[in-house]
């Protein structure tokens, strides 16, 4: 951090159903944050709703931006750069938050930074409020396991904005997985949360649903635990059992957690890793982070709760790094639905 220049960056993040924007110092240093959820909004579809989800950002931007600022107490002239998403993402949200971004930055006349969503929740990692004693940062070279509602995969960094993919889900992402077996026990959108509830309450070996195998050992597998689950409510249907949601929560949660622990550790020792990122929306789960947490092989270092889901501080701590090192995009620059990290 020695080496790089010091920049105070707003940042915009608009790729799925929250509206968001943050002020953050020197990549790591968190000034001000808002965040708009559309959360209520979608419930009643069971997921987000395109359409509906571009509308809300239109009308909650300019607010957005406006309240981050203003809890900043800086002015649009006080920031040196902007940052946002470019992808991946939804296409129409994308374009809100990018052209917002692009009338600020040639307002103000400042570098416009386009950032990757998935190299932002990997910084989260780096992101602490100003004013309180600063962590230490991850350090190189670093294994990051990205797990949320679209992507589940391992990276491995040597530096900063250095990324070369182990491995990746061959079906669903473990997001995507709790939010469909969610929904076969009859609970509540988004899955994550409701059934992590619901396992509280269950016993995580009263089902051996399976760890699946993939052809790279670094990749991973979701549907079949989704599917086992599917299997296993229909058998106790047909023998007119009611389901015991707890304990098919409780035993689907371990064995996604199982799979996720596994491969990030495994993956960390044959790489030799000299730490470990854990990130994105499932970095949340508690027993995730609980099973992280207990090992002392690594240092492991997981965002708190408000910055594993989306936000702005995680844009804004990537876009510092690509400012410092040079990487400034132009006006041109458009939205990425299916950008890869890279």
């Amino acid at each position: 951090m020695t080496d790089l220049k010091p920049a105070r960056i707003l940042a915009i993040e608009t790729s799925c159903d929250e509206t968001a924007a943050a002020v953050i110092e020197n990549g790591r240093a968190l000034i001000s944050s808002v965040v708009a959820s559309q959360m209520e909004m979608h419930a009643r579809f069971g997921g987000v709703y395109p359409e509906v989800a571009s509308r809300q950002h239109v009308l909650a931007i300019v607010p957005v931006v406006e309240q981050a600022l203003a809890q900043s107490h800086f002015t649009l002239n006080d920031m040196d750069a902007i940052a946002v998403t470019r992808g991946p993402g939804l296409a129409g949200s994308l374009v809100v938050g990018l052209n917002a971004a692009k009338g600020l930055a040639l307002g103000a006349g400042l570098p416009l930074i386009g950032v990757n969503h998935l190299e932002g929740h990997i910084y989260s990692a780096w992101v602490h409020d100003a004013g309180e004693q600063t962590p230490s940062a991850p350090q190189f070279p670093v294994l990051a396991l990205l797990v949320s509602g679209g992507h589940t995969e391992l990276n491995w960094m040597t530096d900063h904005l250095t990324y070369r993919r182990l491995g990746s889900t061959a079906d669903d992402a473990a997001g995507e997985a709790f939010d469909k077996v969610a929904r076969l026990l009859g609970l509540a959108y988004p899955g994550g949360p409701s059934i992590q509830q619901a396992a509280e309450e269950g016993d995580p070996t009263r089902f051996k649903f399976p760890r699946a195998r993939t052809n790279s050992e670094w990749d991973f597998s979701f549907s079949g635990i989704k599917t086992a689950v599917l299997h296993e409510t229909h058998r106790l249907a047909k023998d007119g059992k009611s389901l015991p949601v707890p304990d098919l929560a409780a035993s689907f949660q371990a064995a996604v957690v199982d799979t996720l622990f596994t491969k990030t550790m495994s993956a960390a020792r044959e790489f030799d890793a000299k730490e470990i990122v854990v990130a994105g929306g499932v970095s949340a789960n508690r027993a995730l982070r609980t099973a992280f947490k207990a090992q002392t092989e690594f240092p492991v270092h997981i965002p708190r709760l408000s910055l594993c889901t989306d936000n702005a501080a995680m844009i804004g701590a990537a876009g510092y790094f690509r400012y410092a090192l040079g990487h400034v995009s132009g006006m041109e620059i458009e939205a990425q639905p299916t950008w890869p990290l890279s």
